[in-house]
């Protein structure tokens, strides 16, 4: 998600090099004496792409150290950044199960590949490596943090098939979700890296609440993506929350905003799951800009969030990071 053209060389190849590192950790940890399984951990690694988790957590341990780029070198921070990626991709192959999707990074989904039983397990397969590496870096706070915080995302999850075909959620309800289902990890990416570099509480809670904020309006500019987005240049399978009854923002902004005399007609565009005319209706009342609205709101968020408290050196590389949440097209 990075270019880091607005970083010094020295900083952009320290970045580079740890994000590297994290990759070769991550593989080493999936590695199995049965090749069918490590067969799997290869093609599950085709996943990685934007590298959000991993380069916040990075930097976030980074700014605990005030930019010092000798003590970034650390396995623990490495590990951790692999820790919560893995953790990540449980989520994502276990997302793909419930979404009956056929594609990610334009590749098979494991269970379009190989079936749901197998994806199912082979999501189990990651968490339990997450907490396997995990205890390896010696610290139980993490362990028990990386804990909740998984707990949390089940719990988003659960609540968001719970209100499936729901055409009554709400503003409030629907961004607890996103909460809970995305942006908590997002947030345990900040705290978590800081903490394990010596951060102070202070710097701590202020790049947890960072990562939240851009995790929201990351899911959201997924919303939107899944809605506008094709196959080709999303890298993923699109249109599935409308297929699973999923209602999105821009389609909650839709229903609360639509005259009264469209209501039921709309209502009867989501149910008949009629992709082109809701994408219609969307683009005429404006609701996808609100939505965008929104998200921008909550990467402004973010950003005043750690205003004053990281150093000048790597304020630029913070507000890029935020930034690119939003221009992404995958």
């Amino acid at each position: 998600m990075l270019d880091l053209q607005s970083t010094s060389q020295g900083l952009a190849e320290a970045f580079l090099r740890q994000l590297g590192a994290v990759e070769e950790i991550f593989t080493r940890q999936l590695e199995s004496d049965l090749p069918a399984v490590s067969q799997l951990a290869t093609h599950v690694s085709r996943y990685r792409g934007k590298m959000l988790r991993p380069s916040l957590t990075i930097l976030s341990g980074l700014t605990a150290v005030e930019g010092d780029l000798e003590q970034l070198e650390s396995e623990s921070l490495q590990r951790l950044a692999a820790v919560i990626e893995m953790i990540h991709m449980a989520t994502l192959v276990h997302d793909d199960v419930l979404d009956d999707a056929d594609e990610r990074r334009g590749t098979q989904t494991v269970n379009n590949l190989r079936g749901n039983e197998l994806a199912v397990m082979l999501g189990d397969y990651l968490i339990s490596n997450a907490f396997h590496l995990c205890s390896t870096i010696g610290d139980p706070s993490l362990n028990e943090a990386l804990g909740k915080t998984t707990n949390t995302l089940c719990e988003g999850e659960l609540v968001q098939l719970h209100h499936r075909d729901d055409l009554s959620l709400d503003l409030p309800t629907y961004m607890e979700i996103v909460r809970r289902k995305t942006a908590v990890l997002v947030g345990a990416c900040g705290r978590l890296g800081a903490q394990v570099m010596g951060g102070s509480p202070e710097l701590c809670t202020a790049l947890e609440l960072y990562g939240e904020h851009l995790g929201t309006a990351f899911q959201i500019r997924d919303d939107v993506l899944d809605l506008e987005g094709d196959v080709e240049t999303v890298g993923k399978s699109v249109g599935r929350d409308l297929e699973k009854g999923k209602l999105t923002l821009p389609v909650i902004l839709l229903l609360e905003t639509i005259p009264e005399n469209e209501f039921h007609d709309v209502l009867e565009v989501i149910r008949c799951k009629d992709a082109q005319e809701l994408k219609s209706r969307i683009h005429a009342s404006g609701t996808i800009e609100g939505a965008l609205e929104i998200a921008q709101d909550e990467i402004s968020k973010g950003k005043d969030a750690v205003n004053g408290i990281i150093s000048d050196s790597l304020h630029p590389i913070f507000e890029e990071l935020a930034n690119s949440v939003l221009t992404r097209s995958r």
